[in-house]
């Protein structure tokens, strides 16, 4: 059997991103909803998996010891909601170096593949981004864009034509999880 897993991204999807990057656990802020909204999937059956690009590394912006710190954070305000991220899967990248793993190559997706032997088709990702879900659609998950990081502007908008054609659009990552626990509910009444 398949586990039920949902990947998601970081910065503009579960906390506020920044254009000068998220150095310390002082400048990780998470977004309303965000933490409760990754309970709820875990307490729906979901294993959650972050796919995030955190070119702040190869920047030299911050290293290992400050990246763990926002990620040890993170990981205490969201026990503190009732939830849990299994894996965390980043590209350490700077845009420059040509890597693999950094979206939207798939190359993070692919080691989340790998880790968990499953086949990612159809499996959501969550992201703020066209990146994401130019990440998403090259390694057969289904896209989801939250209108909370990059593009807020986009609420009641068609996509542009760049995007996905399957991309489904969310106000945020609580409207997201509203859509696919409602999906899993129906689904489990067949």
């Amino acid at each position: 059997m398949q586990i039920k897993l949902v990947i998601l991204d970081r910065d503009g999807t579960i906390n506020r991103a920044s254009d000068e990057f998220v150095k310390s656990p002082d400048e990780w802020h998470p977004l309303p909803g965000a933490l409760e909204s990754i309970s709820r999937l875990n307490h729906a059956g979901f294993h959650v998996v972050l796919a995030t690009n955190q070119s702040g590394l190869g920047r030299g912006l911050f290293d290992m010891a400050a990246l763990n710190a926002v990620h040890g954070h993170m990981l205490k305000n969201l026990a503190a909601a009732g939830g849990r991220i299994d894996a965390i899967f980043y590209c350490p990248h700077a845009p420059d170096e040509g890597c693999a793993c950094r979206k939207p190559a798939p190359g993070l997706l692919m080691q989340i593949q790998e880790r968990y032997g499953i086949d990612l088709a159809g499996v959501p990702y969550v992201g703020d981004s066209l990146r994401d879900m130019e990440a998403a659609q090259a390694a057969g998950c289904a896209p989801h864009l939250v209108l909370t990081g990059r593009h807020p502007d986009m609420q009641n908008q068609a996509l542009p034509p760049k995007f996905p054609a399957n991309t489904r659009v969310h106000a945020d990552l609580a409207a997201f999880v509203d859509h696919l626990l409602g999906d899993a509910s129906s689904m489990s009444q067949l």
